[in-house]
């Protein structure tokens, strides 16, 4: 399983990166495609709303399930990846690069403290 190294990571399963622009971008990380199976939908009816942390943003289904998003920082929801729109199984292919989900204006510039490193994710998943 891939964990790159410059993205922090949530206990839910989400990655983030903050962009140059300051936005930031999020996605499911490969351990959680790789649990959920086969996606086969995203639906994300946020787009436009400002969220707290940890509420739900959108969700994914899979063939054998269906699992809620949750926002690793606060802010607002700005785009969903149109890709995953006509292909959901990039989540699958590509968890960290075309099969990013949305895009956020966080909401402060300093949210970091609760999310974890790639290592600290990775005893998590026990990877």
């Amino acid at each position: 399983m891939n964990f790159p190294a410059e993205l922090k990571y949530t206990q839910d399963h989400e990655w983030i990166r903050i962009e140059d622009d300051g936005t930031a971008v999020v996605g499911i990380t490969d351990f959680a495609q790789h649990e959920l199976g086969d996606i086969v939908y995203v639906d994300i009816n946020t787009i436009g709303q400002s969220l707290s942390k940890g509420d739900v943003f959108g969700s994914v289904e899979a063939v054998k399930t269906v699992s809620d998003l949750f926002l690793p920082i606060e802010g607002e929801i700005l785009e969903l990846n149109s890709a995953i729109e006509k292909s959901p199984e990039l989540l699958n292919s590509d968890p960290y690069g075309e099969g990013w989900i949305i895009r956020l204006k966080p909401a402060a510039a300093d949210q970091n403290e609760d999310l974890l490193t790639a290592e600290a994710y990775q005893e998590l998943v026990g990877a």
